[in-house]
């Protein structure tokens, strides 16, 4: 029996050493950013913040390539499923018994000022699930050390009213098989749910979709151009307070869309090699 709750804490997207435009594409569309933060092994970041999970743009700054370059491989975009514990050790235990872990828990931190001007020390500890089961990407249990220098309410309030990250999609030709990895993770406590060739698992507030690509372009979810039929991160969906709002602070962006009755959708082309998905 696993001893691991899936509860997703946020999503990664690989932005390389193209930090300043894709902190300059986020805010237009619509995303409150964290200031730029540095971690203690080397890499960058800005941070949306929603209420019980985030977005994360991953990268490192070009005087810096030697020390973070090393830290990922994975092809820009999203590349990244991070999932909440409150035990770093026990979750590395836990991949251990599944045959899963790789290197032990490692600890880092990054320096945050807070929205009243405090300057104080974000602290992590992460432990990997076996990069060579990951295709495209990485998972990994993130243990915060100190919740409050992540979530805070001034950081929390979106121009495009997201609430929280709701969903997250991966799409393959062999959806059962790509959602393997997971239901082993958690065990049949936690089973995945099937809808046609679709599998999802709810983890927290939002789920874990395995869809084919059929479904994704009937999603309106575009592949990138050198999927292949392996497993590939591909698409975020967000709860928002109003579809009007979104569709409003895009058009102030100036960023193309399409919308139907119940969601809207920006392109791969428009947001970082990412679909992204609001619906009310």
């Amino acid at each position: 029996m696993s001893q691991l709750t899936p509860v997703i804490d946020h999503a990664v997207i690989n932005v390389d050493d193209h930090l300043d435009d894709a902190r300059a594409l986020f805010l237009r569309l619509g995303f409150q950013l964290t200031a730029r933060g540095h971690h203690s092994m080397g890499s960058s970041n800005h941070l949306a913040i929603f209420g019980e999970n985030y977005l994360e743009l991953l990268g490192y700054e070009q005087d810096n390539t030697g020390a973070a370059k090393g830290l990922w491989q994975p092809p820009l975009g999203l590349a990244g499923l991070v999932w909440k514990t409150g035990d770093a050790g026990a979750a590395f235990r836990q991949l251990q018994a599944c045959r899963l872990a790789a290197e032990p828990p490692t600890a880092f931190s990054r320096r945050v000022t807070l929205p009243d001007s405090r300057i104080v020390e974000a602290r992590f500890c992460i432990t990997r699930i076996d990069a060579r089961r990951i295709p495209n990407g990485f998972s990994f249990f993130c243990q915060h050390l100190t919740p409050d220098a992540v979530w805070q309410p001034a950081w929390q309030q979106h121009p495009n009213g997201v609430q929280d990250l709701c969903g997250f999609v991966m799409v393959a030709d062999d959806t059962e098989n790509a959602m393997q990895i997971y239901a082993q993770l958690f065990g049949p406590e936690h089973e995945f749910s099937k809808m046609g060739g679709e599998y999802f698992l709810q983890a927290g507030k939002t789920r874990l979709r395995f869809i084919t690509p059929e479904q994704a372009r009937q999603a309106f979810i575009a592949l990138p151009e050198d999927y292949a039929g392996e497993t590939r991160m591909s698409a975020l969906e967000f709860r928002v307070s109003s579809l009007a709002q979104v569709r409003a602070v895009l058009e102030k962006g100036d960023i193309r869309f399409s919308a139907t009755h119940n969601r809207v959708v920006v392109s791969p082309a428009a947001a970082f090699k990412v679909t992204l998905s609001f619906r009310e």
